[in-house]
């Protein structure tokens, strides 16, 4: 049994939540210009970025389906990850810092659509 489904196991979050949250990561810091620690709300923002871009309109369907409906879950999932050794913290990350980051149904779909619909036009 792999490490992440060790860690998934008897957790509210499916194995591909934490799969997805470490692209998501990788994809955010490839982004930077500068290779440097990023805070909870620029992972939270990075894994928006990522899952509009990989999941499109399906983006809060599928992260539901994993058990995620808050930002406050990619922090949940995150800190499992830091626990497990597979990430690193600093003294100042915090959970709190995932907390209310976006709303789902704003970002996932609402402005999802509005976009489209802006560049239909």
């Amino acid at each position: 049994m792999s490490d992440l489904m060790k860690l998934a196991k008897g957790r509210p979050y499916r194995l591909p939540a934490y799969e997805f949250v470490l692209h998501a990561l990788n994809h955010t810091l490839m982004s930077l210009k500068e290779t440097r620690h990023i805070t909870g709300a620029e992972l939270a923002e990075g894994i928006r970025v990522y899952a509009l871009q990989e999941l499109g309109p399906m983006a809060k369907h599928v992260l539901n389906s994993w058990g995620v409906t808050t930002t406050r879950d990619f922090g949940e999932i995150v800190f499992d990850l830091v626990e497990a050794g597979h990430l690193r913290k600093t003294e100042d990350d915090r959970i709190e810092d995932f907390e209310d980051c976006y709303d789902f149904a704003t970002v996932f779909e609402r402005d999802y659509f509005d976009d489209r619909r802006a560049l239909d036009d």
